[in-house]
């Protein structure tokens, strides 16, 4: 607490009697756990670099229940709000606030590519005002890939469901591609926009037999898990995810990094540029560790035998 106060930043703050207000922009909607618990891991983490929520520092925090119109008007609101810090969550939200050509610093978490998402110059330097935190590269699709059909060997044919309007979306089918065809595996791209989309993919897909799921990292995947789950089950489609999050909440595997991680290390940029850094000067970092984890409920479900070798690899399995 003495270290944010002894700060220029705190004690220009201090001096003209203003509170810093940081603005945490979610993707999905308020009443979704998964906002929660990734608020309070950044929260958390502020309070041990001494920023106390009421004394030294302010939150606002805006959802956009996976709505682009929304995250637009909540950019407006942002930047109405006047925060001195912006710290988005996934890639819509990062979009909406670059389109409010704001000058105020960002620090994003999990938005693939920000280099191609036109975000960053590059990610040892920045060059604008935000910077953040990459999740993986696209090869982790072929990963993805690669684990589910060890778990299903006996799957044929995957669909790849992503979001169209992700400038992701191409960078995880062409891995996706490249494996599918080592591993004589039938690729079927499978662009989601809504709901609708995903059960019309996901029951052609059942209907031919043998299918797989790849869920890729984006919007759809969080707003509509609820849906997936259901109907991968319904369907006995075996299905991967990008985060833990997913398997802890009925998903079979999931491969990627610790979300709680990346936003606890999104918190120390935040408090980097509280107290004079900008994020031109911050390089964007990706994490060092990835994280398996199967939910053997699922898997039992599904009539699935997970091999021995890939359990014993697994960070941990739900019983």
């Amino acid at each position: 607490g003495s270290a944010a106060v002894a700060s220029p930043f705190a004690l220009r703050a201090q001096t003209s009697g203003r509170v810093p207000l940081v603005a945490l922009s979610f993707n999905s909607g308020a009443a979704d756990p998964y906002n929660k618990d990734r608020a309070e891991d950044i929260k958390g983490q502020l309070t041990q670099l001494g920023w106390v929520e009421g004394r030294n520092i302010r939150y606002e925090l805006f959802f956009a229940d996976g709505n682009a119109n929304l995250a637009q008007a909540n950019a407006q609101r942002i930047l109405a709000a006047a925060p001195d810090v912006i710290l988005t969550s996934t890639t819509l939200p990062t979009v909406a606030i670059q389109a409010a050509a704001t000058k105020v610093p960002v620090v994003f978490v999990y938005v693939t590519d920000p280099v191609l998402g036109g975000f960053v110059a590059s990610l040892a330097h920045p060059g604008g005002n935000m910077t953040g935190f990459t999740p993986f590269e696209y090869q982790i699709a072929g990963k993805w890939l690669q684990l589910l059909h060890q778990i299903a060997p006996d799957i044929t044919r995957v669909a790849m469901l992503g979001d169209p309007a992700n400038h992701n979306f191409l960078g995880f089918w062409s891995a996706i591609e490249n494996i599918a065809a080592k591993e004589n595996i039938v690729p079927i791209k499978a662009p989601v926009e809504n709901a609708g989309d995903i059960e019309r993919h996901l029951r052609a897909l059942a209907s031919q037999g043998n299918g797989g799921l790849v869920i890729s990292a984006a919007q759809f995947s969080t707003i509509h898990r609820e849906l997936i789950f259901r109907l991968a089950a319904e369907l006995k489609l075996p299905a991967i995810y990008w985060s833990r999050f997913f398997a802890d909440t009925g998903g079979l595997v999931s491969y990627g990094p610790n979300a709680a991680t990346l936003y606890r290390q999104s918190a120390t940029y935040v408090d980097r540029i509280l107290r004079g850094e900008k994020p031109e000067n911050l390089p964007v970092q990706a994490p060092t560790a990835f994280e398996m984890v199967i939910n053997l409920k699922t898997a039992n479900a599904l009539g699935l035998a997970i091999p021995p070798l890939v359990l014993a690899r697994a960070d941990e399995v739900i019983e």
